[in-house]
């Protein structure tokens, strides 16, 4: 277990907070790990009827830990990265997510496995994958434009402009903006509702809404492919070289 993500049970509810705060919650190959193992448990665990992911208060996710990254193998087969993504995309239970502060890479792909998602005014969300010389993961170049529509999708994650919750929630990623004093409460709250109700009618109503998962993880092994590729090449070295010497 990474000693940046921590886990509790409350209420039939899988509480998973990411706490390194002084990267922003930026994700190493040891948290993807960490969160793979949650989520596998908790697919089997019926004591866990809903999961609630969140960063530290007011602190999301800041994307992939750029140095760690370089080291890994990434999106190739096994690694901690590919995993984690097959774990999330084929998790059976709801899951809640309550976003403050950057939600950037990583950090808005995630969002589109989650069932109902809360953000307060000081959210941030960014798709930066072109500008990084790569492409989308997470399956975000299926899920996002049959999610928002393709002028949308093709608006985010090529123009990769940062966009705030205001334009996050207008577009249907997020379900509602909440007061940053309240969001985890309110998340909490949502996902307690969640878990009181029958759970195998939930969980088979959720199959059946997203009844592509077939789909989603064809793309998320597509887009592993290019992406790795990607990252070989001269131009993602160069814009990483200039990164890592910021």
């Amino acid at each position: 277990m990474s000693e940046f993500v921590s886990s509790y049970i409350e209420n039939k509810v899988l509480h998973i907070e990411l706490n390194r705060v002084s990267k922003k919650n930026a994700l190493t190959s040891d948290m993807y790990t960490a969160l793979t193992k949650e989520f596998i448990s908790a697919k089997s665990n019926s004591n866990i009827h809903v999961v609630l992911f969140k960063g530290a208060k007011d602190c999301f996710c800041a994307g992939n830990d750029i140095a760690d990254f370089l080291q890994q193998p990434v999106l190739e087969s096994g690694s901690p990265v590919l995993s984690f993504l097959k774990a999330l995309y084929s998790f059976n239970k709801p899951i809640v997510a309550a976003v403050s502060g950057p939600a950037v890479g990583i950090g808005t792909t995630l969002l589109l496995h989650c069932d109902l998602v809360y953000a307060t005014e000081q959210t941030y969300f960014s798709l930066p994958f072109i500008d990084l010389g790569l492409c989308p993961e997470a399956g975000s170049s299926y899920l996002l434009p049959r999610q928002i529509g393709y002028v949308r999708a093709a608006e985010l994650l090529l123009l990769a402009e940062p966009f705030d919750a205001a334009k996050a929630k207008e577009w249907g990623i997020i379900n509602d903006i909440i007061d940053a004093d309240n969001y985890w409460q309110f998340a909490q709250e949502k996902a307690e509702i969640l878990a009181k109700k029958p759970a195998q009618a939930m969980q088979m109503s959720r199959q059946l809404i997203r009844s592509n998962a077939d789909m989603v993880g064809q793309a998320i092994e597509r887009e592993a492919r290019n992406f790795s590729e990607l990252l070989k090449s001269d131009e993602a070295k160069a814009i990483f070289k200039k990164f890592l010497e910021k």
